[in-house]
């Protein structure tokens, strides 16, 4: 399965290495631990590998055992893990966890992606704390490529929605600032007033969505883990 050849070793190890090790597969395999089942909702979530690469992984993955397709009505296919794959679980959120931890965190965020950064917020928002309307919030990053800089969450009947195109609803907050900034906070790096009063991060718009923010905005799941990097 590996694209470099099997490393020829009976260590158990070394042959999940060959399922696993290749470029790409185990962040394909975290997005579907996250819930992704659909084919362009796993490139939303690596959004820098190339449609063919991502066919090809999953086909990989399939050949091992570690998610089966699904065919519905009209020619639709979703990827389900199998055993195999949700015993994965732990190993693949260990890494994470490991990352967090010990990787310093300004190698962490020299990483950014906007759409990356906001298809996890997508993911994670509770939409308990906002009013019970359709709620609309636009994220504008005026320092990136102005095809990545607006970003709106759609927020209806429990439900959220992530446009990279205007949805044509009033807003009802912005949040405007640095990329950098969002993603520290989202990651647990700093704190959302720590970037409010610092001004690397501007709220305007309804008052009472601005103030909960830091309740519905959630964090990612590795946020609450003590940093240990050096």
């Amino acid at each position: 399965m590996s694209d470099r050849g099997g490393y020829g070793q009976f260590c158990p190890v070394s042959m999940a290495s060959e399922v696993l090790c290749t470029r790409w597969t185990t962040l394909v395999v975290r997005e579907m631990l996250m819930g992704s089942s659909r084919f362009n909702d796993l490139r939303r979530g690596v959004p820098r590998m190339s449609p063919a690469l991502l066919s090809k992984r999953l086909k990989e993955l399939e050949r091992a055992g570690v998610i089966q397709t699904e065919r519905g009505g009209a020619g639709s296919v979703e990827y389900r893990l199998t055993e195999a794959g949700e015993d994965l679980r732990p190993i693949i959120l260990g890494l994470g966890d490991w990352g967090h931890r010990w990787v310093e965190s300004q190698l962490t965020l020299r990483n950014l992606d906007p759409s990356l950064l906001m298809w996890d917020m997508r993911r994670n928002l509770n939409p308990q704390p906002l009013p019970p309307k359709r709620c609309t919030i636009h994220f504008l990053y005026p320092e990136v490529a102005k095809a990545q800089q607006n970003w709106w969450l759609v927020v209806a009947d429990g439900t959220v929605d992530l446009c990279n195109s205007d949805p044509g609803f009033d807003i009802d907050l912005e949040v405007r600032g640095s990329l950098r900034s969002m993603t520290s906070v989202w990651m647990g790096l700093s704190k959302l007033n720590q970037e409010l009063d610092s001004g690397r991060l501007e709220l305007d718009g309804d008052d009472k969505i601005a103030h909960a923010m830091q309740a519905w905005l959630g964090l990612s799941s590795f946020a609450p883990l003590a940093r240990r990097a050096p």
